[in-house]
């Protein structure tokens, strides 16, 4: 009866820590990056002379 206690307790624990696993993954893709609004890269227009 021990081992089986043990092998139930274990199973609990491991679904646990895999939920708080997932749940934390996905609060970390749902993180916005704070980064400016700048484009990395601009081009410079000419303007038309008629």
């Amino acid at each position: 009866m021990p081992r089986l206690l043990a092998a139930a307790l274990t199973t609990v624990a491991a679904s646990a820590l895999a939920v708080g696993a997932a749940l934390g993954v996905v609060a970390l893709l749902n993180a916005t990056p704070e980064q400016p609004n700048t484009p990395l890269v601009t081009y410079e227009t000419a303007s038309r002379e008629r």
